[in-house]
């Protein structure tokens, strides 16, 4: 009997090597565990080697699993193009990733527009930190992500990122020499530093007087008046605070659509394309942005 390499089976090979183990491969494709071994066992029955081998905890691929995985990037690639040249897309979850910073104003708009494009893909969003973005695009975990001032050459420049000094009402500045008192987001953090940075080159001593590692916590302490916090928003004043042209202004943020290998260029270049007009129009703002909102690990849409 002839024995063949069907695409599932070959899609769940890849997605353990790109993911990382048998369970996040399943999340991944919205299967289960055992659906995922199953597909492995049938492309050993298929090959007749052994692909996959217990290791410790967890499991490695074997030598043979090593060929085998080379083969089946070529042949996912080479099917999922000629859907394409079809024009038939073929069906999954593109998941986006973004930090907190301006999130609700950017990432419906994005969504909007690749599920345009592709309707047949649902969008899942990641909101996490920079540097697990990063990993999560090297690891094919993450589709595209929202990065800021990314040195990734292969990273796509959207525009700049405003970014605004915010503070509770009735909040004064401290007299001089004492030091401005910063609500930060936990280091590392493109914010954080040019928030440090900005005031340091208008002479103005800083101190880190309150941190959290979400943005609701930033505005709660914001809001307190334990101090300032320098955010982006696009013009969208957070609820309960207020902005602060008193303070040296700040240097923008660049941000740039990350890629994970493999995404086709056309769906990069549409995220692009409907990012850029949100960083430049006034309209952008018509997102609500709720002050001290729990974030998630994972967000839909609204």
């Amino acid at each position: 009997m002839q024995k063949n390499l069907d695409i599932a089976p070959l899609r769940s090979f890849v997605a353990i090597a790109d993911c990382g183990g048998f369970q996040r491969a399943a999340t991944h494709l919205h299967l289960s565990q055992g659906a995922v071994s199953q597909h492995v066992r049938r492309l050993e029955d298929a090959v007749g080697r052994q692909l996959v081998q217990r290791h410790g905890r967890g499991s490695q691929f074997t030598t043979d699993g090593d060929e085998l995985l080379a083969v089946a990037r070529r042949i996912l690639d080479l099917h999922d193009r000629a859907l394409r040249s079809f024009g038939a897309e073929t069906a999954g979850t593109l998941t986006i990733g973004s930090t907190e910073h301006a999130a609700a104003q950017l990432l419906p708009a994005l969504a909007t527009a690749l599920e345009g494009a592709a309707p047949r893909r649902s969008v899942r969003f990641r909101i996490d930190r920079g540097a697990a973005l990063r990993d999560g695009l090297a690891s094919r975990r993450i589709d595209l992500a929202l990065l800021l001032n990314s040195d990734d050459p292969s990273a796509i420049h959207v525009g700049d990122l405003e970014l605004t000094w915010y503070s509770a009402p009735g909040w004064q500045p401290p007299p001089r020499p004492d030091p401005v008192p910063i609500v930060a987001f936990d280091s590392p953090c493109a914010l954080r530093s040019r928030a440090l940075e900005t005031l340091s080159g208008a002479a103005l001593p800083a101190s880190i007087r309150a941190e959290a590692p979400q943005l609701g916590g930033v505005h709660a302490a914001v809001a307190t008046g334990v101090g300032v916090a320098l955010l982006a928003t696009l013009g969208q004043t957070p609820e309960g605070l207020v902005p602060r042209p008193d303070l040296p202004a700040a240097q923008p943020l660049q941000l740039s659509v990350g890629v994970r290998p493999g995404l086709p260029t056309a769906t990069a270049k549409i995220a692009a394309d409907a990012l850029r007009p949100l960083l430049t129009s006034p309209a952008a703002g018509r997102w609500s942005v709720k002050s001290g909102a729990p974030a998630t690990d994972e967000i839909t849409m609204i």
